[in-house]
């Protein structure tokens, strides 16, 4: 018995009541992630010394100029926010690692982790002790408002457990991801002598066949090819008079444009 993750997503829109609570929530996030980084980045080029998750945590706790983050919506998730950090260091010395044996294989020396945008939000993360699932439906932590989703995947045959919830900024919406656990059987499978083999293309979008004289199966790409032709033409369109009317390359018009463009080729 295997255990794998899966994603489910819900998507919250400006016009559902908990938006702003969302909104306050990502950028509090970034800010925890900025001031958290700010940190690093200082010990670092002043010393040379990369301060961990556990250095972080106990620097933020006795901080009392920061209190942002003793005063956290929730403290596993300013947790997970350091933990994100300290990945992204992580991947920072390990390409400056690489980047001295093999240069040939970058266009420059790898940048510190950068900050995010001002104004900007992110990723805001819940643990499954942060959650409570009863009823079908999940609750969130008080500070959420009174919010709950009810998730599909509780009703799998083979779900195991809720790992994590994502709170993912998205533009003008929201993404709530569910992250969550199933058992899939092992199976060993000897060699009969029968194979398939799946060619990828773009009007087929997949070609399968095998060698056990079964129907060869052809799947249509021409739909979702004709969905990208449909939004390159349009996106051209009303970038072009977005640049001649308000000097802007992104409007919300072409916001909307993208985003069904998107939803559509998830759902296919």
């Amino acid at each position: 018995m295997t255990i794998i993750q899966q994603v489910e997503k819900h998507v919250i829109k400006k016009s559902h009541p908990h938006y702003s609570m969302f909104c306050e929530y990502t950028h509090l996030a970034k800010n925890l992630y900025n001031h958290a980084n700010f940190l690093v980045r200082s010990e670092f080029l002043e010393t040379g010394k990369w301060l961990r998750y556990q250095d972080l945590d106990r620097i933020l706790r006795h901080d009392v100029d920061y209190p942002n983050y003793a005063n956290m919506i929730a403290a596993q998730s300013a947790q997970q926010i350091l933990r994100l950090l300290d990945n992204n260091w992580k991947s920072f010395f390990k390409a400056i690692k690489d980047w001295s044996k093999n240069k040939y294989k970058y266009s420059g020396r790898p940048k510190l982790p950068k900050y995010k945008p001002k104004g900007g939000k992110m990723l805001f993360i819940l643990t499954n002790q942060q959650v409570r699932l009863r009823d079908d439906l999940l609750y969130f932590p008080k500070s959420f408002q009174r919010f709950t989703i009810k998730p599909r995947c509780v009703h799998l045959s083979n779900f195991k457990k809720i790992n994590q919830i994502r709170i993912v900024p998205n533009n003008q919406i929201f993404c709530v991801e569910i992250v969550y656990s199933i058992s899939v059987t092992d199976t060993l499978l000897l060699d009969n002598g029968r194979y398939m083999s799946i060619d990828l293309g773009l009007d087929n979008l997949a070609t399968i066949v095998t060698n056990t004289r079964s129907k060869p199966v052809i799947v249509n790409g021409k739909g979702l090819k004709s969905n990208n032709q449909y939004y390159n033409k349009k996106n051209a369109h009303y970038q072009k008079v977005a640049k001649q009317m308000n000097d802007k390359f992104y409007t919300n018009r072409l916001y909307r444009l993208t985003q069904k463009r998107n939803f559509k080729i998830e759902d296919s």
